[in-house]
């Protein structure tokens, strides 16, 4: 269960509450609210999270406004944990991408996972342009393109702070993943040789596609032993909830685990680069 889920269950249990306080069943609520029943059930429930509209009505039903201002923090603590993509990137992804240098910049052990794109603090600028890119076109957002791009070689250069260490996987899949065209490839493979393995307080390493499956999950980071940042297609997840935290440092242990260093890393890398110029490459995984 992720931390929105249990908080919008949390919630919907104190709604609940008050309406059974109030002496109502959940069609006579619905009827003095002015909405169907269903929309009541899936609040109280958790399959629905209300809007601060929502719990002003239900505070009015009931009879229960002294407990608007609580609900109302709490309904506001949810939505912190959940943020809509688009509304992250709704003045920008450039602001996205400072928000990350602040974060990262606190942390002092950051951890990375990243499936299908290299991760950022590696990447060249063409192939981080190429993905801030096709993020603005994909999710129909304001064109900051430049300013984000710079944000995000900003981000870099935690990669410089003595007191910062960093441990970074990538799948040997984001190796091939074509992102902005062969030459942007080769410039990035070439910037993974060249900086992921001399950085004595960097640890890079690529999980084969050999690797035993773990389990379903998308690119994360975590952030020391505190919080884990996760990314989806629609939104940015933030987990601090010990038990989830639990099941995200296990998958790291398994991938980091699986995970190829050194020169065995390298021989990964080299291969792909070599794709860009001969569509067969020999391959020795040891």
């Amino acid at each position: 269960m992720t931390d929105v889920l249990r908080l919008r269950q949390a919630l919907g249990a104190r709604l609940r509450e008050l309406r059974r306080d109030a002496g109502l069943d959940g069609r006579q609520f619905s009827l003095a609210a002015g909405w169907h029943w269903s929309k009541t059930s899936r609040i109280e429930t958790g399959k629905r999270t209300p809007s601060e509209a929502d719990i002003g009505v239900w505070c009015e039903v009931c009879d229960a406004r002294l407990a608007k201002p609580d609900l109302v923090a709490a309904l506001r603590n949810l939505e912190a944990q959940w943020t809509e993509w688009k509304r992250v990137a709704a003045s920008g992804h450039a602001r996205r991408q400072k928000r990350a240098v602040e974060i990262e910049g606190q942390a002092r052990l950051q951890r990375v996972y990243a499936p299908v794109v290299l991760p950022g603090l590696l990447q060249t600028e063409d192939y981080a342009r190429a993905v801030l890119a096709q993020c603005i076109r994909f999710l129909d957002t304001p064109d900051d393109l430049e300013a984000a791009v710079a944000a995000r070689m900003q981000r870099q250069l935690v990669l410089d702070q003595i007191r910062h260490r960093f441990v970074l996987l990538a799948d040997e899949a984001a190796l091939y993943k074509t992102v902005g065209g062969d030459a942007v490839m080769a410039g990035q493979l070439q910037h993974l040789l060249d900086t992921a393995f001399d950085n004595p307080r960097l640890i890079f390493g690529v999980v084969p596609l050999t690797a035993e499956f773990t389990y379903i999950t998308t690119s994360f980071d975590i952030l020391d032993n505190r919080v884990a940042m996760i990314e989806t297609i629609s939104a940015e997840l933030t987990v601090v909830t010990a038990s989830e935290l639990a099941l995200y440092e296990k998958a790291w242990k398994a991938l980091s685990k699986q995970a190829f260093y050194g020169d065995r890393a390298r021989e990964l890398i080299t291969a792909a680069l070599e794709t860009r110029t001969n569509p067969y490459p020999k391959l020795d995984r040891g």
